[in-house]
């Protein structure tokens, strides 16, 4: 017994340094960055940049995606869907992106460029077919961000398929979960979430919603349990907090999962909406919410560590032994919250506001706050040297000041449209927009 606790406490304490060292190093290895949070431990940034000033290198990228970039050493990572025949894309109506087509061959490809010079080190097509389900228009068939450890790099393509690669671009095995129906054709966006030699996959759709949890060196199946949930969008994350280590998700109810075996630990009514967010966590917080919808949603919630069983607010109730605060209404949407020092920062999806919250208390600071010329956010803010930076979809990044006081500093405006969250590392900000990936150092 001493033994098996000495082995768990060893896998811990790896873990744990595999996580710091990605952080403290530079590297960038998944979705919202090594603490999935959109922090850096970066010192040296650009301030200003735009099509013309700080801007390394720059990509074109036929096809579409909306991965973010992912980062390991001088390896830059990101994915990208190609019509073998792009001239059979149907005309788009007027304000509007052309359909994704279904009925033709995509080649499904894992593009490496390295960070100083944007040359390209290896390209690979992990899949050439036609797509096994449909797409929105506004979604492509390479929304899902890619994952790495430094010795493997995972791609999932949605219900097409998960495949691992070494780093330089050898395949090493691939994986089919399934294939299933996903709300109103709307395609697919969940990344993997790579932790202790687990990929943690989330695969919530309209027929059979599941997590399930791969080897990572082998992409065999360690475990599975089914999920009470329709169509999904975010992506999980892993909450290291004082307690123990959580595995959350979120859905029509958010949920906590043991890591090691998938057991439920607790589960929270969301109140209806859309899921789109991840969870961010911050010390032994975290916080969660699903865009309103017609059926409900919009609610914040400011949960603490060492709940159990079902923790959902009752009728009337704000908050209880678990759910710190809540605030409804509170503008949640697309992009992910971004904790800062304390507080908590959201953008919207389409009136340009920024909303700044206490992270411990739910007192709000300022309520939604127009920024200057801001319409829609989709990716994820980043803070960095007490500023926030907050990317609209039109290119612009709109610099406010971090702290009780609502201050726009300045603005950077690269010429593209930009959904995916911004990568940062090697003094480097990594940024995907619908045309090619940009380099700003």
């Amino acid at each position: 017994m001493k033994s098996l606790f000495v082995i768990k406490k060893l896998m811990f304490l790896v873990a744990s340094f595999i996580i710091l060292s990605s952080f403290k190093t530079g590297n960038w290895p998944q979705f919202r960055g090594p603490q999935s949070n959109q922090l850096t431990s970066e010192e040296k940034l650009p301030l200003e940049w735009s099509d013309e000033k700080n801007l390394l290198w720059k990509i074109e990228l036929p096809g579409r995606g909306w991965s973010c970039p992912i980062v390991w050493g001088n390896k830059v990572f990101v994915t990208n869907a190609v019509l073998e025949d792009p001239s059979i894309i149907p005309p788009a109506e007027e304000g509007r992106r052309s359909e994704n087509p279904d009925s033709a061959v995509y080649n499904f490809e894992v593009i490496c460029p390295d960070i100083d010079s944007g040359k390209e080190i290896w390209k690979r097509t992990a899949y050439k077919g036609l797509p096994r389900y449909r797409t929105h228009r506004d979604n492509n068939y390479a929304p899902e961000t890619m994952v790495t450890d430094g010795q493997h790099v995972f791609a999932y393509f949605g219900m097409t398929g998960l495949y691992c690669f070494d780093m330089e671009g050898n395949p090493v095995w691939e994986k089919d979960l399934g294939n299933y129906p996903m709300q109103s054709n709307w395609g697919t966006s969940t990344s993997p979430l790579l932790y202790n030699g687990v990929l943690y996959m989330q695969i919530d759709n309209e027929e059979k919603s599941f997590l399930a949890a791969l080897d990572s060196k082998t992409g065999t199946e360690k475990w599975r349990v089914d999920r009470n949930e329709k169509s999904n969008w975010g992506t999980p994350v892993i909450w290291k907090n004082s307690i123990r280590n959580e595995l959350v998700l979120q859905g029509l109810k958010t949920r906590s999962y043991n890591p090691e075996n998938g057991q439920l630990l607790w589960e929270m009514d969301m109140g209806g909406g859309r899921n789109i967010t991840s969870p961010t966590a911050e010390g032994d917080m975290i916080f969660v919410g699903n865009e309103k919808r017609s059926n409900g949603g919009g609610t914040l919630f400011g949960i603490k560590a060492g709940a159990t069983g079902d923790i959902s607010l009752k009728e009337g109730e704000s908050s209880n032994n678990w759910v710190v605060w809540s605030i409804p209404e509170s503008g949640v949407a697309m992009a992910s919250p971004l904790v800062y020092e304390g507080l908590l920062y959201m953008v919207d999806r389409n009136r340009g506001q920024i909303v700044c919250i206490e992270a411990a208390t739910g007192n709000v600071v300022y309520p939604g706050t127009k920024i200057t010329g801001a319409k829609a956010f989709w990716a994820s803010p980043w803070a960095f040297d007490g500023k926030i930076y907050c990317l609209e979809e039109k290119g612009t990044t709109y610099v406010i000041q971090a702290g009780r006081e609502f201050k726009e500093l300045g603005e950077n405006k690269l010429n593209d449209i930009f959904w995916a969250s911004t990568a940062i590392a090697k003094g480097s900000y990594i940024f995907r927009g619908e045309k090619g990936i940009y380099c700003v150092r």
